[in-house]
């Protein structure tokens, strides 16, 4: 992933373009292949592959908590992290008179269950300025009715850094409200301290390189009451097949309510050959090798006719880098032609730099989308 040999061994898909949208979809190595194929063969041994699918599907949460820094119990593999906010969401059961903090920089997992009709909770916005979140612009939103700030470690709209310490911080002085972080566009790519978290959610598709329909999902041992999800199943209820089944339920405190019924053990297995992959690495050596591209890539930009819409400060950034431009539709086709992956939606191209990137990648970007410029 880190030179020239892993990177052929390891991405060979990567050949025959410049692949620089990460943040949308992960390249994964041939090892989540080989897990997926290891899936069909233990689902072959019918309900004997229900033995070997536990295994895998403990070990991705263990080595899920690593990365987390939690034990594999405050670990939880759902569906997507679309399902884990809904699921948090009955967890807080906001009444009339809570308030719930989310902010303009996020995705919409993590921001649009509480404004559904089904949540009470009145919904006020941390909004951004400078392509930043301003601790001090929160701590105006924030009351003695504020039940959850929702946040993203780092923006899938602009890939901001949000300083976490400080954020939960300034939660705790002015609220009592918890903080859930979607680490989403982090884990992976950059090591995490997630000390002021009090729910994390991750997607499996993006920079862990697994598959899709999955999330991880962490609790501290410490919030485990706070997050009990009021869902039926069965994966998630203490006894469901107990004789009092049909006269009571009981949901698992913690990161286990969320994992309502049937595991995703595809998933599992390839969250666990991704894991496993990029442990071998070091999600620290991914960072260091990829920060000088994202330095790079953000100086490029700088010097090219385009609106930069990522905070300018390197400190600000993990792997993604944004920008608009007028012609930004156009542009994006001639870079696609040219063999160029990018992201773009509604004027805005985005940039995503992972450890199986490389300066000549960064290169070539810059040097298309400059011709781009020239001709829009």
């Amino acid at each position: 992933m880190l030179d020239d040999a892993s990177r052929r061994r390891d991405f060979p898909a990567l050949a025959g373009m410049t692949y620089l949208n990460t943040a949308a979809e992960g390249i994964p190595p041939p090892a989540v292949g080989r897990a997926l194929s290891q899936y069909v063969a233990d689902k072959l041994l019918g309900m004997d592959g229900r033995e070997p699918h536990a295994r895998v599907h403990a070990r991705a949460r263990r080595r899920a908590g690593a990365l987390l820094g939690l034990a594999a119990d405050d670990v939880a593999l759902c569906s997507s992290s679309s399902e884990a906010f809904n699921l948090a969401a009955l967890a807080l059961a906001a009444r009339d008179g809570d308030e719930v903090v989310v902010n303009d920089l996020d995705f919409p997992a993590g921001a649009t269950p509480w404004l559904q009709p089904s949540c009470r909770a009145t919904v006020r916005v941390w909004r951004h300025r400078d392509g930043r979140l301003h601790a001090d612009d929160l701590a105006r939103e924030l009351s003695a009715r504020t039940r959850l700030v929702t946040v993203s470690l780092v923006s899938f709209y602009n890939g901001f850094l949000l300083d976490l310490a400080a954020t939960a911080a300034v939660v705790r002085r002015h609220s009592p409200a918890l903080v859930a972080v979607d680490v989403t566009q982090a884990l992976g790519r950059i090591p995490l301290d997630l000390g002021g978290a009090d729910l994390i959610v991750a997607s499996t598709h993006k920079w862990i390189l697994a598959s899709h329909g999955g999330a991880i999902v962490g609790v501290p041992p410490h919030r485990q009451r706070e997050w009990t999800v009021p869902a039926g199943g069965w994966f998630n209820l203490d006894d469901p097949f107990g004789p009092d089944r049909f006269t009571r339920v009981a949901s698992r405190p913690g990161a286990a309510g969320f994992a309502v019924g049937m595991p995703n053990y595809p998933m599992a297995y390839a969250v666990d050959a991704a894991l496993d992959y990029l442990g071998a690495i070091g999600v620290a050596a991914i960072d260091a090798h990829a920060r000088p591209l994202v330095i790079q890539c953000l100086e490029g930009l700088r010097a090219l006719p385009v609106e930069l819409i990522s905070p300018p400060q390197p400190a600000h950034l993990a792997g993604i880098l944004a920008f608009r431009h007028p012609r930004a539709e156009a542009i994006h086709a001639r870079l696609h032609a040219a063999g160029i992956h990018v992201m773009h939606h509604a004027g805005r191209l985005r940039v995503a730099i992972h450890g199986y990137n490389t300066a000549a990648d960064v290169e070539r970007f810059l040097a298309a989308l400059a011709a781009a410029l020239a001709e829009a």
